[in-house]
């Protein structure tokens, strides 16, 4: 009883749904069973007839961002695994066309033998040798436990999978793609046949653009004739304001006079670094020794006068009011020539894999290099090339030639530069025990350790509020007509446009990564002459959407740029040709007051005709044309032409072609991604991914 109460107390709901879908159903029949298909609402896009799924998708695009970690954007990601998906699904549509499966034996093979599985000392027995009941024992068992690792090992035996359709797919293409030694030949003889001929040459730009007239239906034309070469995808234009908020003098001069104030309390310090902290530096401690040149050479003078204890500033820096204090004075050279033998252990960076001695036993056998150079310097030499890991400076008896003071890791710096020529020591850093003799030293200078307090330079609350408030009164005035570029030019501020945004596009040119900018200008609600206001990191922005096209053909006004010149040399051809007529060279030259030109050793490989330019097609036609014979009115990239052969010069026949058929054969195997830009381009592929990153 309670269900039928609820029935009736939602009836006319019921009611309104049902009446929807039959109303639906009468305009479109096919529409009905959509209106309950939750699938149509949650598919990402469809290849040959496949549906991809939002959850296939999601589950791959976030797998795919765990593993790349922060190195791509949101955008970057969905870009690759939407293409990784495609790939894999063509594939395998191939694959099954053609009957042939890649079974779960030939996964388990490819997986088994690789290097890394038989090295691993888990997976062998006690002779050391690779026991594949061991690996599926592991395998079993991570998969029984659902472990992070087990995740990890699935995802890599899906990853051989498709690699090995590809693969297989590829190799069973390109094992047909060979080449015959006719086909070697006929390359050989259009590569060097050369061609002696005789042209007259008009070119384009003797007839004034302004006698040609292009209509707008003209381009309507080219584009329907060429609808390969003027597919586009939905695209928006927009423009913007932006209003940055920047410091202005005023703020600065409070920041500065605030930073004055703790001069005196920073001279007292006698901690740096808790004073950087209390007082919240937007800069931390940095505890290196300061070369002079790497100072603010604006202030550098004045700093390297000071003693220990002096403080210097405000002064500006790289986008900060600073306050240096002198807490260190030395003598330094600005560089060292040393030698040294690196004896790393396990743990260490960059480690060998047969290195097996612990960090204890590396220090040992450094302290007893150590002991024996120290007794004879000359055999140090002979040492770093027994025993040293650095094989670039082993080979040179340790040489690591002159450095300056940021070049090594901290440890073998401070041991190069504060110690003197002739020492000889062992330090650790993070790749092992280094046994370093110090060879020279030059350029010995006054150096500091400076503590800076810094305070970034950024622009008050007041001038963020007038930033705010003249954006805000610039959308309102525009949305009292919406004329934009009227608001633009009355209130004297800057537009910048960004044209042809793609849905899936992140980038907003002049702006940078604003996926919300573009996300808003595709949304449904979204319409050309729509604004928005959008708070950005340092600045507001007021966008505008100028122009919108949907997916199809390039309009005639977006494609004049490309279609007018095309059309405007085709019509000056036409004018030209009339003009180029005549028995002869001769009586075509005198005719359009020019004169006969030569050109010699032409071939097919390097169209070029002196004086011209590049000229394939006019090239091509002198190579096919017969001998001593006048062809006329001829069009090329740059102008028309009349043109005689006067002889064809054949290069010397070969023995044999094998050499340039096989050049032939393995330049087709090679080219495996035309294969699959060729089997993809004759596939079904709609992409869906904009509906779930839009607006609305």
């Amino acid at each position: 009883m309670a269900v039928l109460s609820k029935i009736r107390e939602r009836s006319m709901f019921l009611i309104i749904i049902i009446g929807l879908a039959l109303f639906a159903f009468v305009l479109d029949p096919s529409t009905l069973g959509d209106f309950f298909n939750s699938n149509k609402v949650n598919e990402i896009g469809e290849i040959n007839g496949e549906s991809i799924s939002r959850q296939e998708f999601a589950e791959e695009l976030e797998s795919y961002k765990q593993q790349a970690g922060n190195s791509v954007t949101e955008m970057q990601a969905s870009k690759t695994v939407w293409d990784n998906i495609v790939r894999k699904k063509i594939y395998k549509n191939q694959l099954t066309e053609a009957g042939i499966t890649i079974g779960e034996t030939d996964v388990w093979t490819e997986i088994v033998n690789a290097s890394f599985v038989q090295s691993n000392p888990e997976y062998q027995n006690e002779a050391g040798l690779f026991d594949e009941n061991k690996f599926k024992q592991f395998l079993a068992t991570e998969k029984e436990n659902e472990t992070q690792l087990w995740s990890q090992w699935s995802n890599y035996m899906s990853q051989i999978r498709d690699n090995s359709e590809t693969t297989t797919y590829n190799n069973l293409v390109t094992a047909g793609l060979g080449a015959s030694l006719k086909e070697g030949e006929t390359e050989y003889m259009l590569d060097n046949t050369k061609l002696n001929v005789q042209f007259v040459y008009v070119p384009y730009t003797s007839v004034a653009d302004s006698l040609i007239t292009i209509k707008k239906s003209e381009v309507e034309g080219y584009i329907r004739d060429h609808k390969d070469n003027f597919k586009v995808e939905a695209s928006r234009d927009i423009s913007f304001v932006q209003f940055d908020i920047v410091a202005t003098d005023a703020d600065q001069e409070v920041i500065k006079e605030n930073l004055g104030t703790l001069i005196d309390d920073f001279k007292k310090s006698n901690n740096e670094a808790v004073f950087l902290s209390e007082n919240s530096s937007d800069t931390n401690l940095n505890p290196n020794i300061q070369f002079k040149n790497l100072v603010n050479q604006e202030v550098a003078d004045l700093i390297y006068a000071g003693n220990k204890g002096d403080v210097v500033g405000p002064y500006k820096d790289k986008g900060f009011f600073k306050i240096s204090k002198i807490t260190e004075v030395t003598q330094m050279p600005d560089s060292v020539k040393a030698s040294h033998i690196l004896i790393p252990f396990i743990g260490s960076q960059r480690v060998a894999a047969d290195v097996t001695r612990t960090e204890e036993e590396a220090k040992i056998l450094a302290d007893s290099l150590l002991n024996v150079v120290k007794r004879s310097k000359r055999k140090f030499g002979s040492l770093a090339k027994t025993f040293s890991s650095d094989t670039g400076s082993a080979a040179k008896e340790g040489d690591l030639d002159w450095f300056n003071y940021t070049s090594m890791t901290p440890a073998f710096r401070d041991f190069s530069f504060d110690g003197k020529k002739g020492d000889i020591g062992v330090v650790k850093s993070p790749f092992g025990f280094h046994i370093i003799k110090i060879d020279n030293q030059k350029n010995k200078q006054k150096v500091l350790k400076l503590a800076t307090f810094s305070r970034k330079i950024v622009a008050s609350v007041v001038t963020e509020n007038v930033a705010f408030r003249d954006a805000e009164e610039f959308a309102l005035a525009i949305s009292k007509e919406k004329k934009f570029f009227d608001v633009v030019t009355a209130k004297n501020y800057k537009s910048k446009s960004s044209v042809g945004l793609k849905s899936l596009d992140e980038n907003v040119a002049g702006l940078g990564n604003q996926r919300q900018i573009v996300s808003w200008a595709f949304g449904n609600d979204t319409n050309v002459n729509d604004f928005k206001r959008f708070d950005l990191e340092g600045s507001h922005v007021v966008a505008f959407v100028t122009s919108s096209s949907e997916k199809g053909l390039m309009s005639a006004a977006k494609a004049t740029n490309t279609v007018r010149p095309i059309l405007v040399n085709q019509k000056k051809a036409a004018l030209i040709s009339d003009k180029l007529q005549g028995a002869s060279l001769a009586d075509i030259a005198t005719a359009n007051k020019t004169t006969i030109k030569n050109a010699n050793g032409i071939t097919l490989k390097s169209p070029t005709l002196s004086g011209v330019g590049t000229e394939p097609k006019i090239v091509g036609a002198m190579y096919n044309a017969e001998l001593n014979t006048v062809f006329n009115s001829i069009e090329g990239n740059r102008g028309v032409f009349a043109f005689m052969v006067t002889s064809k010069e054949l290069p010397t026949a070969l023995p044999n072609y094998d050499s340039n058929r096989k050049r032939i054969a393995e330049s087709r195997k090679s080219s495996t991604f035309k294969i699959y830009e060729a089997i993809k381009k004759a596939s079904s592929v709609e992409d869906f991914r904009a509906n779930m990153y839009s607006a609305n």
